[in-house]
C-alpha cells in the first residue's frame, strides 16, 4: 500500500517530535526521502531514531535545520532539498507553537510568536513550494496540520485559534488558486492526541477523565493516527480531494455535549416535564385544600 509514495521527495517542517515524527517515520516506511527540519539541537536522539526508522525500510533522509518562522530559513530549507534530491514532491507544514496565556494579559510579542510559527511560517512553505512546483509543472502536494480549533474556540489560547482558524481559510483559498495545476493543499486537523508533549497531561486522571467527555468515541488520540491521515491525503487514493480538512479527532467536532439527546430538545422535554409536574401539584393541592373546607 502506498507504493507511489517510494522515492517521493518529502520536507517534513517540526519534524523530530510528537505529531512530525511520527509523520517522517511514516513516509519513511512508505521509501520516501524524508526531510526532517528540525529547530533545536536538543533533539538529536530524537532525528537518529527517525533516521534509523526510515533506513531499516528502505528510504532516505535528509537533516535540516531552520525555524520556520523566519522566512530565509524556509527558503534554505527548501533549496537544500531541492540540491540534494533534485525535486520537491510533498511538503506538510508541521511545526507549530502554544502556551496558555490570558487574553487581557497577552503582549504583542507572545501573539506574534504563535501567529509567525503557526500561520505565516505555513504561508512561506507553502508559497515556496507552489513556486517549485509550478517551476517543475509537477502536481504537488501541501498538508498542513492545523487543529479543531481552526473552528472551536479555545479560551486563553486566542492566539493559537486565530492562527489554526487563518490556516484554514489560507489552505482553502490558496487550494481554490492552484487546484488548475493539479497542486493537491489540504488540511488535517488533530483533536486531543498523546504525544511526548501532552503524556504527562493527560496522564493525570482528572485532565483525562475531563477531555474524554469532549469525546464521542471515547478515547484520546495517538499520534500515527495524524501521520496515517497525511500518508493518505499524499497518496493516489486522495488524487481528488482538494481544499479539505480532515479532522483526526474521535468526533470532537460532533458537538459531544449533545450526546445522548441532550440539547435544546432534551432540555424542551425537560421543561415540559417540569410545567406538568407543577400543574400536577397545583392541581393535588387545589384538590386537597378543598376537602379541608
Amino acid at each position: 500500500m502506498f507504493e507511489e509514495l517510494e522515492n517521493k521527495v518529502v520536507l517534513v517542517t517540526g519534524a523530530a517530535t510528537g505529531i512530525g515524527k511520527s509523520i517522517a517515520e511514516n513516509f519513511g516506511k512508505a521509501k520516501a526521502k524524508v526531510v526532517i527540519n528540525y529547530r533545536s539541537d536538543r533533539h538529536h536522539d530524537e532525528i537518529e531514531e527517525i533516521k534509523q526508522t526510515v533506513a531499516k525500510f528502505g528510504g532516505q533522509t535528509l537533516v535540516v535545520q531552520g525555524d520556520v518562522s523566519i522566512e530565509e530559513d524556509i527558503k534554505r530549507m527548501i533549496e537544500t532539498t531541492i540540491n540534494h534530491f533534485g525535486t520537491l514532491d510533498i511538503i506538510i507544514n508541521n511545526a507549530g507553537f502554544e502556551n496558555s496565556i490570558p487574553t487581557h494579559e497577552m503582549s504583542i510579542d507572545d501573539w506574534q510568536k504563535v501567529i509567525d510559527i503557526n500561520l505565516t511560517g505555513a504561508f512561506v512553505g507553502s508559497r515556496e513550494a507552489i513556486n517549485q512546483f509550478l517551476k517543475e509543472n509537477k502536481k504537488g502536494t501541501i498538508i498542513n496540520i492545523s487543529s479543531v480549533h481552526d473552528t472551536i474556540p479555545w479560551p486563553n489560547y486566542v492566539h493559537y485559534a486565530a492562527s489554526k482558524g487563518g490556516l484554514k481559510l489560507m489552505m482553502e483559498t490558496m487550494s481554490m488558486e492552484y487546484a488548475q495545476y493539479g497542486i493537491r493543499i489540504n488540511n488535517i486537523s488533530p483533536g486531543a492526541v498523546v504525544t511526548e508533549h501532552t503524556k504527562e497531561k493527560f496522564s493525570d486522571p482528572k485532565t483525562r477523565a475531563e477531555t474524554l467527555e469532549m469525546i464521542p468515541a471515547r478515547e484520546i488520540g495517538d499520534a500515527k493516527d495524524v501521520a496515517n491521515g497525511a500518508l493518505f491525503l499524499a497518496s493516489n487514493l486522495a488524487s481528488y480531494v482538494h481544499g479539505t480538512t480532515l479532522y483526526v479527532d474521535g468526533g470532537m467536532m460532533n458537538y459531544p455535549a449533545f450526546m445522548g439527546g441532550k440539547g435544546w430538545s432534551y432540555y424542551k422535554v425537560k421543561k415540559q416535564a417540569m410545567i406538568k409536574n407543577r400543574l400536577l401539584f397545583s392541581y393535588i393541592y387545589s384538590f386537597y385544600t378543598k376537602i379541608a373546607w
